[in-house]
């Protein structure tokens, strides 16, 4: 496409596009037989997930098969072609790289056109599980709607419509997204991607109970009538409608499929030119944006002077920039949040699982220490008395309850909106604050006891060999915690079992809250001695990974 960036060029002395194509597919199969030839965990990996996706992909068609003459066989096959399409539109952002063709300028310096390059790129688009399992899944979902000769013909021609439209969404994501995928937004993107399956499946398994309470797949009717004519669901559309007689809304329903892969192929296309033909930042000098005073705005204005406010600030950039800390943190924060008002919508939960919120972001504070690593050095060089130790530790403190504070109270009221439990709010709100107090206390004491390395690359927590301290330091911090949090939980049980206890419930939240904070500042005063002491110890052990 380009022989240099700003000047495409023709394909050059013996580079045909009709020979593009299968050099292109060859290329992908070498890229993966030699990944498989790396090692035999990866050989065996890989096997292993083919199976699976095979066994997935022929339960999914036998069922798909038996839902014939079903009902409501139209409305699940066009759920599920919708479903994998958006899977296949979200699948490069999350995995830049499971597949290694994904990254056009790796092509940059080849005397390549765009439209030869995007029909090749796509033929090998379809070598991989990926396509294996969305050709089975697709095939399933046309046999179980079509009846009759003509709408096995529009099967066949629906089929190959789909799966391309599928390939060639994920492809013109990719491209359009590549820099974010190289930059280090792409990599928070990748580690956050277990974040997006966890909350997928919370997602599915809601929306399942709410099918089986509601009168059953009856109530996606509605919805499957519009997506029907979404591509690529509107070419599994399309044979249902050329089934029940309705040529017309069959053509028109494969001309939208056909005008959406056009639309996609031809999006690929201009991305890929502008991708391989002009500058960036290996060719062109970063601009005015590095020069830019930081200090002069951000969060910084508004925390308080001194050290306390650096490490705030410093706590909260990790928490903004780091991928380890943020995936943390957005993990704690969607979990906190999914499991109280969950239940709620379900009518199953109770306004004390509202203080799942508090807990999960209480965790944050362990091992405060082992989140900076080998940076933790430059920490440990100002750290010269237990006063110095003190006002790092609280800093810290502070910072994760910018964020804990305001967080489990908008889940607080929000599952006792959904329950409509109003007068135990304060009691719940008290019983928050006093479980994050004690959660803070024992988290500072517990980072200055079991400190453990956290791994930057890869998706591992722990380094080798920490696993022990990383259960005891958290494990044992939580269960700690709820002994430290036993005098309000007592007093809570106590009100709500006596005759009277409604009167006074509400001091509940002004008792929880100072407790907390008592709880809190004597946990950092007792971590402070201990941190100032084993700070060479807490050093090694965070820099092990």
């Amino acid at each position: 496409m380009a022989g240099r960036r700003g000047s495409p060029v023709s394909a050059g002395p013996g580079v045909s596009a009709a020979s593009i194509t299968p050099v292109v597919v060859r290329l992908k199969l070498s890229l993966l037989r030699n990944g498989l030839r790396q090692s035999a965990g990866r050989r065996a990996a890989y096997l292993v997930s083919l199976v699976l996706v095979l066994f997935v992909a022929a339960l999914q068609l036998i069922g798909l098969i038996a839902l014939r003459g079903n009902a409501h066989a139209t409305t699940v096959a066009v759920a599920l072609v919708t479903v994998t399409a958006l899977g296949w539109a979200v699948m490069p952002l999350f995995f830049p790289g499971g597949d290694e063709t994904l990254d056009p300028t790796r092509l940059v310096m080849l005397p390549l056109r765009p439209q030869p390059l995007v029909r090749a790129l796509l033929a090998a688009s379809l070598v991989g599980i990926g396509p294996l399992f969305t050709l089975c899944l697709l095939v399933g979902s046309v046999t179980s709607v079509a009846h009759g000769t003509a709408a096995y013909v529009t099967a066949a021609v629906a089929l190959v419509l789909a799966l391309l439209v599928c390939v060639a969404l994920a492809r013109a994501v990719a491209a359009a997204n590549i820099r974010l995928l190289s930059s280090r937004k792409g990599r928070d993107l990748a580690v956050l991607s277990g974040l997006v399956v966890a909350v997928g499946v919370q997602l599915v398994n809601f929306g399942a109970q709410r099918l089986g309470s509601a009168g059953g797949l009856s109530t996606l009717d509605p919805v499957a009538d519009v997506l029907r004519w979404v591509p690529p669901a509107s070419a599994i559309g399309a044979v249902d409608s050329v089934s029940d007689g309705s040529y017309g809304s069959g053509i028109a329903q494969l001309a939208l499929c056909a005008a959406a892969l056009a639309g996609l192929l031809t999006l690929w296309s201009r991305h890929l030119t502008r991708l391989m033909t002009s500058p960036d930042g290996s060719t062109l000098q970063a601009a005015e944006p590095a020069a830019r005073d930081r200090g002069a705005s951000g969060i910084g204005r508004l925390l308080p002077a001194g050290r306390t406010g650096t490490v705030m600030e410093r706590s909260l950039r990790y928490v903004w920039r780091d991928p380890k800390t943020k995936a943390a943190w957005v993990t704690s924060l969607a979990i906190g949040l999914i499991v109280p008002v969950f239940n709620a919508l379900q009518g199953t939960g109770t306004v004390y699982f509202a203080c799942f919120a508090a807990g999960m972001l209480g965790i944050q504070m362990y091992n405060q220490f082992g989140q900076d690593t080998s940076a933790f050095w430059m920490v440990a060089m100002t750290i010269s008395s237990t006063r110095d130790a003190y006002v790092e530790l609280r800093g810290r403190a502070l910072a994760l309850l910018v964020i804990t504070l305001p967080y489990a109270t908008l889940v607080t009221v929000l599952t006792t909106s959904l329950l409509d439990a109003w007068r135990q709010l304060p009691e719940v709100l008290g019983l928050s604050f006093a479980l994050l107090g004690a959660m803070l206390a024992t988290g500072a004491w517990s980072s200055a006891r079991f400190p453990y390395s956290i791994p930057q690359e890869g998706y591992k927590n722990v380094a080798p060999g920490q696993a022990g301290l990383a259960w005891i330091s958290i494990f044992g911090g939580m269960v700690s915690a709820a002994l430290l949090a036993a005098p309000v939980i007592a007093l809570t049980i106590w009100l709500n079992v006596s005759a009277d206890g409604d009167r006074w419930s509400w001091l509940l939240l002004p008792v929880g809250a100072v407790y907390g904070a008592l709880i809190t500042l004597l946990g950092l005063r007792l971590a402070a001695p201990r941190t100032a002491r084993r700070l060479p110890e807490i050093l090694a052990a965070v820099s092990k990974g």
